[in-house]
């Protein structure tokens, strides 16, 4: 709800040119309105205009908001004015590894039933899938997972190029078990990097008590180390010595 006071327009100077739009100005706009506010729509359409703004205002961004005579600032200065946390001061979550687990779980029982791959085929299905999506969050940026892994891996302390292959040979794992194809080579992979990460984020946590962040989820994750992290490995762990089982 808006806070109160005789004030119930706000004025928005927002960039709005032929080759950026700016988001946080479309944010700007929808939150004040859904709050209840009428929003005088000022567009910054140069980057002239954009300049002239700024350095009247003593500002280095946009966009800006005005209630009354005082200015709230930015996109995440409204968020604050509304009571609402911003998204640069959120705590740690586990929302983002919980909902790569949900989503591989639907897709795999999608593709247990598609496929009647029977109750181990389709929780094969869903674990294969969740290494290959938690693969994926790390492979869209290697050299930032890289870094924030030498903070806890064990063994890419001591070899900093396994943190460069490690996202690699996750999603090729899962790839292969998904195949069913080179068993033998998908087992022992998932079991080697599964161990390697159950030994180091178990350290880092249980035993020296550090406060970290996972990479699990890629360079920029606020997933915090701890018992999902252990879990992310545990399944890679479960599902090599499953693969080597077969085999035998």
């Amino acid at each position: 709800m808006p806070r109160d006071g005789p004030a119930r327009t706000a004025r928005l100077y927002r960039m709005v040119m032929p080759d950026h739009l700016c988001p946080f100005g479309l944010k700007s706009k929808w939150l004040l309105e859904r709050n209840g506010y009428d929003v005088e729509d000022h567009r910054l359409t140069t980057r002239a205009e954009t300049d002239r703004f700024m350095a009247q205002h003593g500002v280095e961004t946009t966009p800006q908001t005005f209630i009354g005579d005082k200015r709230v600032g930015g996109y995440e200065d409204v968020r604050r004015f509304f009571g609402q946390t911003p998204q640069a001061d959120k705590d740690t979550s586990y929302t983002p590894v919980i909902a790569v687990f949900a989503m591989a779980a639907l897709m795999g029982l999608a593709a247990g039933w598609a496929g009647a791959l029977g109750w181990a085929g389709t929780l094969r299905a869903v674990l294969a899938m969740a290494m290959a999506l938690l693969a994926v969050q790390k492979l869209r940026d290697v050299e930032s997972f890289s870094i924030m892994f030498l903070n806890y891996d064990l063994l890419a302390r001591r070899w900093v190029p396994y943190g460069y292959l490690y996202p690699f040979a996750e999603g090729g794992a899962a790839v292969l078990m998904l195949a069913g194809v080179l068993p033998w080579l998908s087992g022992p992979v998932a079991l080697f990097i599964g161990t390697v990460g159950a030994v180091s984020v178990f350290k880092a946590v249980y035993i020296d008590r550090r406060a970290l962040k996972c990479a699990c989820m890629g360079g920029n994750s606020n997933v915090p180390l701890g018992f999902v992290s252990l879990t992310e490995n545990l399944v890679m762990v479960a599902m090599g010595l499953w693969i080597l089982a077969t085999l035998a």
